[in-house]
């Protein structure tokens, strides 16, 4: 009975090795976004003026401006979203070194390696989400 208990442990955590895997594709991912991120806080930073950062001639009306604050406040949406996806990434090694990750906080099963590969920062299986959200209607 002891040793059936131990394999159901081993069950409720991904090894050493998978974790490491899971951290390689975090890193990755983090990579990308922290330079996504600060693209678009470049973006949202710039005052919009042809200076010498800006090579191309500009004609500016009214509509001109109204476009590139537009544009600016979807970088700004953007670059907030990508802020909260770094958090969630940065969260997701925590969990690793915690050995936590890919638990469920909900229901403590495996979040099965298919949805971790797609969503790296998931704390929830699909089930649980969709009892979340059962529950919130």
């Amino acid at each position: 009975m002891e040793s059936k208990q131990k394999t159901e442990v081993v069950k409720n955590r991904y090894s050493d090795e998978e974790l490491e895997e899971f951290r390689t594709i975090i890193n990755g991912l983090l990579e990308k976004a922290r330079k996504e991120y600060a693209t678009l806080r470049h973006v949202v930073m710039s005052n919009g003026t042809n200076d010498i950062e800006d090579t191309t001639p500009s004609f500016k009306t009214v509509e001109d401006d109204g476009a590139m604050q537009l544009s600016k406040e979807e970088a700004s949406q953007l670059a907030q979203r990508q802020y909260k996806f770094i958090q969630n990434l940065e969260a997701a090694l925590v969990r690793i070194e915690n050995k936590t990750y890919g638990v469920c906080r909900v229901t403590g099963k495996l979040i099965p390696k298919e949805r971790l590969r797609l969503v790296p920062h998931a704390t929830l299986t699909v089930e649980a989400k969709e009892m979340l959200a059962k529950g919130g209607r």
